[in-house]
């Protein structure tokens, strides 16, 4: 894949002049908007923290299924402008296909029925998630307790801000590997599972934490990459939870008493 950055570098955050408290000033972090477009077709608009752009390219074409692997996309070009991110890449031409007939259906489905935020309908929300593993897997409390223990350590930005959210990948030790930041929690665990598929990493030698709640969303984001255990500093979503026993995908919640298991 041939990567290209256009334009200058644009800030993951700004000094806010504020009144009161001990300091004259805030960071707080941007958010812009960032367009995905497939081979000049128009996709998705997201709204994120401009940074670490090429591996949220790559994980969010990954788990909007637009990809099966990293290499389906053969060239990136990230324009960066005062208005915001375009991403323009170009998709091999067995992806493109299975994108444009996905588009149509969105297209003919949003104007004749319900929908639900452009999709199909809203089955879609429960269509059964392939198997990650045959069973979930085993990990010691241990583990978990010290990897959200760490995580703060690896959150630049928002131990700058203290607004963003952040997704961590943890070895079976529970060390923490890589970390990715971004308004959106979303956004976030797709500049993650992007970073991993750049780097090569299976997904059977950890696991992901998350700083935020875990909705289904995200379980289904981490199911489309093979991610076979997840932490969340809080309780998911009944539906979340559901999500996960269907991949057989190990989730872990952080409590007062601290990890236990859900799954």
């Amino acid at each position: 894949m041939k990567i290209t950055f256009h334009g200058d570098d644009l800030p993951s955050s700004r000094e806010f002049n504020i009144s009161g408290g001990d300091k004259p000033y805030w960071h707080i972090p941007e958010e812009v908007p960032v367009a995905f477009v497939y081979n000049r077709r128009n996709y998705a608009v997201m709204m994120a923290t401009p940074d670490d752009l090429a591996d949220f390219a790559v994980g969010f074409t990954l788990t909007e299924n637009i990809i099966r692997e990293p290499w389906d996309i053969i060239s990136l070009d990230i324009y960066q402008t005062d208005q915001g991110v375009d991403m323009r890449l170009k998709i091999t031409n067995e992806a493109l296909e299975k994108l444009d007939i996905t588009q149509r259906r969105r297209n003919l489905v949003g104007s004749a029925s319900c929908g639900v935020c452009g999709l199909e309908n809203a089955d879609v929300l429960f269509r059964k998630l392939d198997p990650v593993s045959e069973k979930p897997i085993e990990f010691d409390e241990n583990v978990i307790a010290s990897a959200l223990l760490a995580l703060s350590d690896h959150q630049p930005l928002g131990n700058l801000t203290r607004t963003v959210h952040a997704a961590a990948w943890a070895d079976l030790t529970g060390t923490i590997k890589i970390v990715r930041e971004d308004v959106g929690r979303h956004n976030a665990l797709d500049k993650l599972l992007g970073a991993m598929a750049l780097e090569k990493t299976k997904p059977s030698n950890g696991f992901v934490v998350m700083s935020s709640r875990c909705s289904y969303e995200i379980i289904e984001k981490a199911a489309a990459c093979g991610i076979k255990a997840l932490v969340s500093v809080s309780a998911p979503t009944a539906f979340a939870l559901r999500k996960a026993e269907e991949a057989n995908m190990a989730l872990f919640a952080n409590s007062q008493s601290g990890p236990v298991r859900l799954k």
